[in-house]
């Protein structure tokens, strides 16, 4: 399922197309996708102007004027290509190359920008687990997003949250951050990819870095900076590729060839001086990567 960086290269792809541009007719070509497409879903979207495009943890958020708030999800392999009378590219970066099958060609969304000739958005997903809702009263109340925790990518996410939100909780720490109603966001990939940077066994009990004294201290914000900058860092990897947006081809994933431990079982650990080796352990039924060695 892409990450929370791969949803912001997308959203940030797409920002510079959607914004601004005024809906001027939807086809769906089939009734669902994981769920079925709001009743009178392209009657309801047609002849607004997209406002703004916006993300929360890993969800697309779309502002419309005078219609509601449309809400999108990737799941499992779901993308967006713009086209053009022109030209046609898949903004956004996956460790899984993504579908260009027109058979998988599901919603289709004709725009009129503010400036230049219409533009197409297709949502393509040979999978069909992603989905497209309206948010009637708000995205803070509906089901999908209510109750999501603070979002990996600014300083609100601080060691002190962290030593707040998993004080006294025996379950392992990937466990914790991937819950997310604690942290909104966070998946598989980058999880074992933080860890790994601020040195912390994803099998230890997560209330250890809520404990008091200088060691529990330094292990929570350790942690809190680890978080923030692999997000960080993978959010830039993908939003450099699409830095030249019309040139874009949809086969990225420049981050993925940084990666430290994920999908790396047996080999060396890259922490300098360490001289152990990655291990691949299964964790509530999802693959966790991490060096015994050096994570604590």
């Amino acid at each position: 399922m892409p990450e929370l960086p791969e949803v912001e290269t997308v959203r940030r792809g797409l920002q510079p197309v959607m914004e601004g541009s005024r809906i001027v007719g939807v086809e769906t070509r089939r009734p669902d996708l994981r769920f079925p497409f709001p009743e009178r879903f392209a009657e309801r979207l047609e002849g607004h102007r997209i406002i703004s495009l916006g993300r929360r943890a890993k969800y697309l958020i779309v502002h419309i004027e005078d219609a509601p708030v449309l809400i999108c999800h990737l799941g499992m392999s779901g993308s967006f290509r713009v086209e053009t009378d022109e030209s046609g590219h898949a903004p956004g970066s996956f460790h899984h190359e993504r579908s260009k099958a027109a058979a998988h060609d599901h919603a289709v969304f004709h725009l009129a920008p503010p400036t230049g000739g219409p533009v197409r958005v297709v949502y393509n997903d040979p999978r069909r687990f992603g989905f497209m809702l309206f948010a009637e009263n708000g995205t803070d109340q509906h089901p999908m997003l209510a109750g999501l925790g603070v979002e990996p990518t600014g300083n609100a996410l601080s060691g002190e949250l962290l030593g707040e939100r998993f004080r006294g909780r025996k379950t392992p720490l990937k466990a914790a951050l991937l819950d997310q109603r604690l942290i909104a966001g966070l998946g598989n990939i980058y999880v074992s990819e933080a860890l790994w940077r601020a040195g912390l066994s994803p099998l230890r009990a997560s209330g250890t870095i809520s404990q008091r004294g200088k060691k529990a201290a330094d292990a929570r914000e350790r942690l809190a900076f680890a978080i923030r900058s692999v997000i960080a860092d993978a959010i830039e990897a993908g939003g450099s590729s699409l830095r030249d947006y019309v040139q874009t081809d949809g086969s990225l994933g420049y981050f993925q060839h940084s990666f430290s431990v994920y999908d790396r079982e047996g080999e060396a650990c890259r922490t300098p001086g360490c001289g152990g080796h990655i291990k691949r352990i299964v964790q509530s039924g999802r693959s966790t990567f991490y060096c015994p060695t050096c994570q604590r």
